[in-house]
């Protein structure tokens, strides 16, 4: 199949009601600062500097090409090494102040591209794409620079412009822009190449997180169609992916599209739900914790949040359980030590989830571990710190103490919950938040009227 035909065909039909974009003028202020990383070739090649000439003609790129000697045995993609991976990037990445790295990988004739972002596995990132996420392409592409196709080209800035984290309205704007105009540009091109059926999964899973980074906030079900039409077009031709983590990929990104689905068609709100599940659950399988686990742990948190809005749509228990599970799995692999911020807020999560299944289940070792919990959370979240959230978590702790203590007819534990609701009250009233300093005082008089 030619690459434009299913352009046009399936991905880049004529929109209505686009959202207002950034005029030509405005957008002349973008600039992404991108970094090629030399290649790793086991032939007398230089094809990473061949891409970043060839994106150094772009406009509103500024390229670097780093040829800095080191071993790059860890692009193999082996999880033993993947560490390696991530922190030689991260290292290049705030030596350079890129906001992009592009790594290149030769084997069996074909280039792998991969790529890195400063912020691609924190908490706060807005990105879908993975470092895991592998275009491959012809090497022989790589030897005639001069006819280097536009539309591969242009997949690969559109790669670039979607790696984006774009933290606010403005960043967001200009991205949509620039996505706009590389989808415009591949729509118009008449020098496509056949590339083979090999690199299909490939060229359709990239598609697809162009297009759904580009209309991810656009309440259109014939937008949702064609990012499920690209993708299930890389799973009809999964038997090609030699690798289960690419295929882990694809299925991360079918769940990240009916996740977005679920904000966006809420008619449709069960069936996303269980679409979402469905591949999240599916993309675990093939991107292990022991083998990939930060891209794991981002699947189960995201799934976790999933299983819980769920329940609480279906008041399916199950759903509540299995949301706990996930963010279980979440805690093991950002950690107190490796991410402290991202730890408390998982912290803080359980505590709530854990306190709503112990009230459901009526199960007091569930409360207890709801308690520690909240206490985790506040090894980070200190009263100097931050004295407004860490008095939240003071009443939270109180709150299920004072349940235990009320449904045991415990006077130890409705005593502790004043202990707790006391601390959080002082907090409230010294900042002066009379609605919150109310609640806290209810809460102390019906304590102190069960240990009357």
């Amino acid at each position: 199949m030619f690459l434009l035909d299913f352009l046009k065909s399936y991905f880049l039909q004529p929109r209505r009601n686009d959202y207002d974009l950034l005029s030509e003028e405005e957008a002349l202020h973008i600039n992404i600062n991108v970094v090629v990383v030399e290649f790793n070739e086991n032939v007398e090649s230089s094809s990473g500097e061949i891409l970043a000439a060839q994106l150094h003609a772009q406009k509103h790129l500024t390229v670097r090409y780093f040829d800095e000697p080191f071993s790059k045995s860890f692009l193999n993609l082996e999880g033993r090494t993947f560490f390696d991976f991530i922190d030689k990037g991260q290292a290049i990445l705030a030596k350079t102040k890129a906001d992009i790295l592009i790594w290149g990988h030769r084997e069996d004739g074909k280039i792998r591209l991969n790529f890195q972002t400063p912020m691609q596995y924190e908490r706060s990132n807005s990105s879908f794409l993975s470092l895991l996420d592998s275009l491959y392409l012809p090497a022989s592409l790589f030897d005639k620079p001069q006819d280097f196709p536009l539309p591969i080209l242009n997949i690969i800035i559109g790669a670039i412009v979607a790696a984006l984290d774009t933290p606010d309205k403005t960043a967001g704007i200009r991205q949509k822009y620039l996505l706009k105009k590389t989808i415009n540009i591949l729509s118009k091109d008449s020098s496509a190449k056949n590339l083979g059926i090999e690199y299909m999964p490939y060229i359709m899973n990239f598609l697809a997180l162009i297009y759904l980074s580009y209309c991810r906030n656009n309440d259109n079900d014939k937008e949702f169609k064609v990012v499920n039409s690209l993708l299930a077009t890389a799973l009809e031709h999964k038997n090609l992916i030699k690798n289960p983590l690419h295929l882990g990929c694809i299925y991360n990104h079918l769940g990240q599209l009916h996740e977005c689905a679920i904000n966006m068609f809420s008619r449709k709100s069960e069936k996303h739900f269980k679409g979402a599940i469905r591949n999240y659950q599916l993309a675990q399988k093939h991107l292990g914790k022991y083998v990939y686990p930060y891209d794991y742990g981002f699947i189960s948190y995201r799934l976790s949040d999933i299983l819980y809005d769920y329940w609480r749509q279906k008041e399916d228990i199950q759903a509540l359980r299995d949301s706990v599970f996930n963010l279980r799995e979440t805690e093991k692999i950002f950690t107190y030590s490796l991410f402290p911020e991202f730890w408390a807020d998982i912290e803080g999560l359980l505590g709530h989830r854990l306190n709503i299944l112990s009230s459901l289940t009526q199960n007091n070792a569930i409360a207890e571990l709801a308690i520690n919990a909240y206490k985790n959370q506040q090894k980070i979240v200190t009263e100097k710190r931050d004295p407004f959230a860490w008095a939240a978590i003071q009443e939270e702790i109180g709150n299920i103490y004072y349940r235990l203590g009320r449904d045991k007819e415990d006077k130890d534990l409705l005593e502790e919950s004043l202990e707790y609701f006391h601390d959080a009250l002082y907090i409230f009233e010294n900042m002066e938040l009379s609605d919150n300093a109310k609640r806290v005082t209810v809460s102390i008089a019906k304590a102190s009227d069960l240990l009357e």
